[in-house]
């Protein structure tokens, strides 16, 4: 009798030591999964304020079609891209050289500089450009906590068991890595 209740204790521990992975694992895959939310929210909200700036420039730069046609077709291409990190990095990566285009115009353009709703524009992508930031750090740290999981004994047993998957860091454009030459 007493060795069937230590066979049905250990039995219960097991169960209930699965169950603790299992949850513990969910919660980092929804940790990871809100994270990607935040992401695509923060870079839908820069896509959405392109046009207005486009159309702001517009008025200043008549004959800068091919920087505004440029900074439309990345756009485009971020509102089209598939929702994984790789091309959402990618889409990024193509929007954030094309608005830096747009902002290097405002200084051929004093006009365009001075303008309130350019300089309010400006501002306002500049703030979402730090949420963006901080949106992909959180996804990161969570993408790395949730890999570790899987990967670390003995939640790798049991997370190949239940088909949980490592998920792609938000990786950074290429040429982020490389020292901007600066010669006077």
């Amino acid at each position: 009798m007493p060795a069937l209740l230590i066979v049905i204790g250990l039995i219960a521990l097991l169960v209930i030591f699965g169950i603790v992975l299992y949850n513990g694992l969910v919660r980092k895959r929804n940790t990871v999964d809100n994270a990607w939310s935040q992401i695509d929210v923060q870079l839908k909200r820069r896509i959405d304020l392109i046009p207005n700036l486009v159309e702001t420039v517009k008025g200043y730069a008549t004959h800068e079609k091919e920087t505004l046609d440029a900074v439309i077709q990345a756009r485009n291409s971020a509102m089209a891209a598939p929702a994984n990190p790789a091309a959402q990095a990618q889409a990024d990566n193509m929007l954030t050289g094309a608005l830096r285009q747009v902002f290097a115009l405002s200084e051929a353009y004093p006009d365009l500089k001075a303008n309130q709703n350019f300089l309010a524009l400006q501002e306002e992508l500049t703030a979402t450009e730090g949420r963006v930031a901080y949106a992909r750090q959180f996804y990161n740290d969570s993408v790395l906590g949730y890999n570790n999981a899987l990967q670390t004994f003995p939640t790798l047993i049991f997370a190949k068991m239940m088909s949980f998957t490592p998920r792609e860091y938000f990786e950074a454009e290429p040429g982020a890595r490389e020292v901007p030459k600066v010669q006077f």
